[in-house]
């Protein structure tokens, strides 16, 4: 009963100790919280929060209004005509770098029946007439067919490399308005802390606003030069990977049609050479008479 006594004397203790402790570590939060009431209390209403909004939006249009009439005339030109460039790649390699354009499947599977069928002319001219990477390179490699599977491959694989090169001279140039962005944004720099310059020089009564305009002009052109060459940048990255991807695959599919009409062939020789070589029997003569039986020979 005694030790019950002391350790509930105990607990009773240590939960004080807490509560006294728990009460010294909030007293200097008191007047945080009555700060913060009291600001809450002198905030405005919700009503007049809108017209913040609608400045902020405001000032958004007036920055996009400010960089248009900051950058001028030429910086203005010529990044409007790489921009337009731009787009005009991306849109360009996005129609053809697409795998149903490269490997379209209604194309394969007709050169394979037709294959199938032993229509090999036939399959030939389909493949000749179609516009598709993969029919350019499996014609190159048919037209050699004849000097052996090994030579028809390394036909295929010269056909396809050319298709690849004129591929990525586009994408080249995408890397290229990546590399221009920034450099034309350095020399929109460099000609608007000329002009700079030029006012500070002029003499004492020196025209604020001028001098703000040409500054801004400077910084202007270096952010719309920057901001032209990131999504060069990320869509050369894109589209070559891509390249490498449709490439393999085009030269997998090429290579596979390629073998299965090669072995068709050479089973249609080879049952042509059959019929070749088997005797033919005549066909029997009318009214001729019948060649008397061959007697059996018993053993004696």
């Amino acid at each position: 009963m005694i030790s019950y006594d002391r350790s509930m004397r105990s607990v009773s203790c240590w939960l004080l100790c807490c509560l006294t402790l728990g009460m010294l570590l909030s007293l200097p939060a008191i007047p945080a919280l009555s700060s913060v009431a009291q600001a809450q209390d002198e905030a405005p209403p919700a009503e007049e929060a809108i017209p913040k909004k609608e400045s902020k939006s405001k000032g958004l249009f007036e920055i996009i209004r400010h960089l248009f009439e900051s950058v001028g005339l030429f910086f203005g030109v010529v990044l409007g005509l790489v921009s337009v460039a731009l787009v005009t790649l991306c849109v360009l390699l996005l129609m053809e770098l697409r795998m149903d354009v490269s490997i379209p499947p209604a194309f394969v599977d007709e050169f394979t029946e037709t294959v199938n069928k032993r229509r090999f002319k036939e399959a030939y001219e389909m493949a000749k007439e179609d516009p598709s990477a993969v029919a350019r390179v499996l014609s190159a490699g048919m037209s050699r067919l004849q000097y052996g599977i090994e030579d028809a491959r390394e036909a295929c694989y010269n056909q396809l490399e050319s298709v690849k090169v004129g591929k990525e001279q586009l994408i080249t140039y995408l890397a290229t308005i990546g590399t221009l962005g920034p450099l034309l944004g350095l020399v929109g720099t460099v000609f608007g802390m000329i002009l700079a310059f030029m006012t500070l020089a002029s003499g004492d009564g020196i025209d604020g606003k001028a001098l703000a305009g040409e500054i801004s002009h400077a910084l202007v052109v270096t952010l719309l030069g920057v901001g032209l060459s990131v999504p060069a940048i990320f869509a050369h990255a894109f589209f070559k990977n891509r390249l490498v991807r449709i490439t393999h695959d085009t030269g997998t599919v090429a290579d596979d049609l390629l073998t299965q009409m090669y072995y068709n062939s050479k089973k249609a020789a080879t049952t042509s050479a059959a019929e070749l070589q088997q005797p033919a029997t005549p066909p029997p003569v009318a009214g001729a008479a019948a060649p008397p039986p061959v007697p059996a020979v018993r053993p004696k």
